[in-house]
């Protein structure tokens, strides 16, 4: 499994502009959230925005290339503590709790929190009007902190979501009466859908709020250098101004989101290849973790059969470590806690099929053992009273016919770990549930996206389901 590792990782998902400058001496890998209009986003195969367009145009300025690695906005400080990721451009604001942990550039932009509510929702006109209220927030974000600073203040419920859309389609849906957001985020949002059923309370931003590049605190210092210079260089030659004006309109208008809109016809034909890339990943991921879940299962599954006190033992625990943690904190262990304490980076896509092989595993093995021991023990016996050595009779007596048995249950697990590949997201992998919340990032179309989504992973396990039935029908004859 670790010489398979090893080959993995040069298969890095991400996004390089690596072409734009051979001749640089140092290449970077940046995370961002790619689900944050107009600050950063996905529009077919490119990625833009604010955020986006600066670190290039510094990138460009300073001589450096990049490596852009899309992830949950959640994700992002422990990949920069686990030397994940070198540097974050994320909309991401300059707070002294993050400065703990951070170190920041110079403010690239000067942005603020407003109050957003149903359109429909005359009972929130104000501020003060939010007593009481459940608000919908986005973890880990400026928003969240205010919320839960001023709890006790307005009597407020919190309910906490992993990316954007999904915090606006809770209070588009009911499910909660207000969000705070940053304020060029709704009206980006609200100018690009006009019937986002959105609106702004109140006509102030309630926080000011910088956004900073950020590195892992006392790291990475010649990065941050280059971004503050390279800032300074695009201010100072009109570039900053060009980007900005190209997603807001500055002057007395800045509160309103220019007309910048990625395409919203047709979502379908303009978006399937970024799906179908997406759904790609999840089956690449799932076919290679279910062949080495089986190895695993089958050497554990015999251990856990064995007269062997030691192999008993071994198996016992493995089982139980693995099944009694979800799979989302493996993920996080295998990609944010062993480079936080080796100082080696893992290839999300490695750490992605390392966290499922071994949760499938464990799986497995108990499928293993349950299916040799659901064999007649007399089976054994009678190979063993014609004298067939004890490992002779397992392997060609008493396994081929626990095969038989076991297969639904082997697919069935194929199934399940299909689906929790979706879990993986949080570590900026692009399957195919991350490739639709960045879809819904840069559309907002999270009803029409989300069925997509849903169809394309019920023709495939219908067609797993399918062969399962025809394998089982075979193997009866």
């Amino acid at each position: 499994m670790m010489c398979f590792a090893i080959l993995l990782t040069g298969c890095e998902n991400s996004n390089s502009n690596s072409d734009k400058s051979k001749t640089s001496s140092k290449k970077y890998t940046i995370a961002t959230d790619a689900t944050y209009a107009p600050f950063e986003f996905r529009t077919g195969s490119d990625y833009q925005g604010i955020d986006i367009d600066i670190l290039s145009a510094i990138a460009k300025k300073e001589n450096f290339t990049y490596d852009l690695k899309p992830m949950n906005f959640n994700g992002i400080i422990p990949a920069l503590q686990s030397n994940q990721v070198d540097g974050s451009v994320s909309g991401m604001s300059i707070n002294d709790e993050r400065k703990k942990t951070l170190d920041f550039s110079n403010s690239y932009y000067d942005s603020g929190l407003c109050v957003v509510a149903k359109s429909d929702n005359k009972s929130v006109k104000t501020i003060n009007d939010i007593k009481g209220k459940t608000a919908a927030l986005k973890k880990g974000t400026a928003g969240a902190a205010y919320a839960e600073a001023n709890k006790e203040k307005y009597g407020l419920t919190l309910k906490y979501f992993d990316d954007s859309p999904s915090m606006f389609q809770a209070v588009m849906n009911g499910n909660a009466d207000i969000t705070l957001e940053d304020y060029p985020v709704i009206a980006y949002k609200i100018s690009i859908d006009k019937n986002s059923g959105l609106k702004i309370v109140g006509d102030e931003k309630i926080t000011t709020s910088p956004y900073g590049f950020a590195v892992k605190k006392g790291t990475n210092k010649e990065l941050l250098k280059k971004f503050n210079d390279g800032l300074k260089k695009i201010k100072a030659d009109g570039e900053y101004d060009k980007i900005i004006s190209k997603y807001i309109k500055t002057g007395k208008d800045s509160k309103n989101a220019k007309a910048f809109k990625p395409e919203q016809d047709n979502l379908v034909k303009q978006y399937a290849p970024q799906l179908l890339k997406g759904l790609g990943m999840t089956l690449f991921i799932t076919v290679i973790a279910m062949i080495i879940a089986l190895f695993i299962g089958a050497i554990f599954g015999f251990f856990s059969i064995s007269t062997s006190k030691v192999l008993n033992t071994l198996a016992r625990w493995f089982v139980d470590i693995i099944r009694g943690t979800p799979l989302l904190v493996q993920a996080f262990f295998i990609f944010f806690g062993i480079p936080g304490l080796s100082g080696l980076k893992i290839n999300p896509v490695v750490a992605g099929i390392i966290a499922v092989s071994l949760n499938a595993g464990a799986y497995m093995s108990e499928i293993f053992r349950g299916g040799i021991l659901s064999i007649n023990q007399g089976q054994m016996e009678a190979a063993r009273s014609l004298g067939i050595p004890y490992r002779t009779a397992m392997l060609k007596i008493v396994f081929p016919q626990a095969v038989k048995v076991m297969i639904p249950s082997i697919v069935n697990q194929f199934i399940i770990s299909l689906k929790d590949t979706s879990i993986l997201s949080v570590i900026g992998i692009q399957e195919l549930t991350n490739t639709g919340q960045i879809i819904i990032g840069a559309t907002f179309k999270a009803f029409q996206i989300w069925l997509i989504v849903a169809i394309m992973y019920f023709i495939v396990i219908k067609l797993l389901s399918i062969l399962s039935r025809k394998i089982e029908r075979y193997v009866k004859i």
